[in-house]
């Protein structure tokens, strides 16, 4: 099914009106002023560790929780101020819990068995992206309107990781109002990707995604309902999973969600090493754990396997950069001569409208007919709604509180663009049933994570649609994970996403660990 005329038209004007005015804020935009700098390489082994690993250690007591705190509070101090990822530290209550924590296994009398069953990851430090509540910490999620607000609770999968034993270090930066694929604002500025500092980390998880990729931190917490956990993921060069919706708690967290929303967004763990994603979604999904089948022992000779090199030739995004073709085909060649499976390569004519599929099911009313809060009245709390065409101007003038990225969204809110379309909901249930019946219980599908590797700061405003390779598996409410695959020429991380069936979860985290061990994950920023 084809879109109308008209409507590729309108498709076409204002794309070209969103590259115009994007260019003139990128010119607008002041430089980064690290150009050329690199991170430092780690030099503490306890950096190299898993959050497994580190918690088996600190049970043993062959390390001390301190002893590990202390090391990321190093290395954050280390390259923050070049990354510009953690936004608000809690560094001296952590040492005070992590010293807890040591005094907790010395008076110990049940054995490691005992402490690993009810404190999986005692003494591990955490990471947490701003937008989520953690009592102490700010929640402003970079809304200058917003500063000052500080949390007086946990988001239900903060406050189960700490349950676990976990000890957060602080919170991390976002884009303004999560909402844009590059996680800068005007209230705590912009984050920079470990591997270069003059490109995106990617957003609205971007501050989690960076500091994890910078080795400042071994496992952190994102909210995807677009790409947020899998685009700073993929820029980064590190691991993350977007749950099957509805089983990890999105309480607690800002902005809230409204109309249909709360149906494609997931929380879910981000880390540098795969074998921390099983134990940590194990934990954050709480009561609703045995809904997914975690437990189950996956053999991934007897899995079919899929893959789809592109999104068949969108106007909306750009064309899959060779490198990440290339790796995409020696994943399946690796697949095909490890396992002795057959992948089968498989296209969907309806991943073209992948953008136009999201827009129109985030704006769909929730099962009462009221629809979502528009997001110029989000930009606007906890005053009145912004005018997006007042803000256009103030911007011009250097006056505006809110990104180009907010104030483009403000006015695509307005476009043709953001109307719910009958067409497009047609297209949308044909490709989830098509979708379902390829993957059932035992399928898992290879797909681009974005047309290209990191961008450069601000190019994304040129490009504001190549989310669409993620936001279109938010729609299908399908679990996917995240996998780094080694870095290209310029030594920036390439990867992929890997999809299965609704709560086949256990599938896609089987993989990253086959991926990791295949392609050998996580990449040292600093050393290369």
């Amino acid at each position: 099914m084809a879109l109308g005329c008209l409507q590729r038209l309108q498709v076409w004007l204002f794309k070209a009106l969103v590259g115009l005015l994007f260019a003139v804020f990128r010119l607008l935009s002041p430089s980064s002023g690290v150009s050329g700098r690199k991170l430092p390489p780690i030099t503490d082994p306890l950096l190299a560790l898993s959050a497994t690993q580190l918690a088996k250690k600190i049970r043993r007591r062959e390390v001390s929780s301190v002893e590990v705190v202390q090391a990321y509070i190093d290395r954050i101090q280390e390259v923050n101020p070049l990354l510009n990822a953690v936004i608000k530290d809690r560094f001296s209550a952590a040492l005070q819990e992590a010293a807890q924590v040591d005094k907790l296994i010395e008076e110990e009398t049940g054995g490691e068995e005992v402490l690993e069953d009810r404190l999986p990851l005692l003494g591990v430090p955490l990471s947490v992206k701003e937008s989520f509540s953690l009592q102490g910490m700010p929640n402003a999620t970079g809304l200058i309107s917003r500063r000052g607000f500080v949390s007086t609770v946990d988001a239900p999968p903060v406050a189960l990781l700490k349950r676990a034993g976990a000890i957060p270090l602080g919170v991390t930066n976002t884009s303004e109002l999560c909402m844009w694929c590059e996680s800068n604002n005007h209230l705590h500025g912009i984050t920079r990707n470990p591997y270069d500092l003059d490109r995106i980390p990617g957003g609205s998880s971007g501050g989690e995604g960076s500091i994890l990729g910078g080795a400042g931190a071994v496992i952190g917490i994102g909210a995807d309902i677009g790409g947020s956990i899998r685009m700073p993921c993929f820029f980064c060069g590190v691991f993350g999973h977007k749950t099957t919706p509805g089983i990890v708690s999105n309480e607690n967290q800002y902005p809230p969600y409204s109309g249909r929303q709360e149906e494609y967004v997931s929380t879910g763990p981000m880390c540098r090493y795969a074998e921390d994603l099983l134990p940590m979604l194990k934990i954050m999904a709480g009561p609703k754990v045995n809904m997914l089948s975690l437990n189950t022992k996956v053999d991934l000779k007897k899995l079919r396997f899929f893959t789809i090199p592109h999104d068949g030739g969108s106007m909306m995004t750009y064309p899959v950069n060779k490198d990440l073709m290339q790796i995409q085909k020696q994943v399946v060649q690796r697949l095909e001569a490890d396992l002795g499976v057959k992948v089968q390569e498989v296209h969907f004519p309806e991943l073209k409208y992948g953008f136009q599929i999201w827009t129109t099911y985030m704006g769909l009313p929730d099962d009462k007919g009221k629809p979502p809060q528009p997001f110029a009245e989000l930009m606007g709390e906890p005053g009145r709604p912004v005018w997006p065409l007042w803000e256009l101007l103030k911007r011009f003038l250097g006056k505006s509180e809110h990104t180009a990225a907010a104030i483009g969204l403000g006015l695509l809110e307005m476009s043709p663009l953001s109307k719910p379309s009958a067409s497009v909901i047609q297209l949308k249930e044909k490709l989830q049933k098509e979708m379902e019946e390829l993957l059932g219980t035992d399928g898992v599908l290879l797909y681009p994570s974005h047309p290209r590797v990191a961008p450069k700061h601000h190019h994304p405003l040129f490009r504001p649609f190549d989310f669409a390779y993620t936001g279109v598996i938010n729609i299908l409410g399908l679990p996917v994970t995240q996998c780094p695959l080694g870095l290209n020429d310029e030594g920036l991380p390439l990867g992929v996403q890997v999809v299965a069936g609704k709560l086949q979860d256990h599938l896609t985290l089987a993989m990253a660990l086959y991926l990791e061990k295949t392609f050998g994950g996580w990449r040292d920023p600093g050393a290369n």
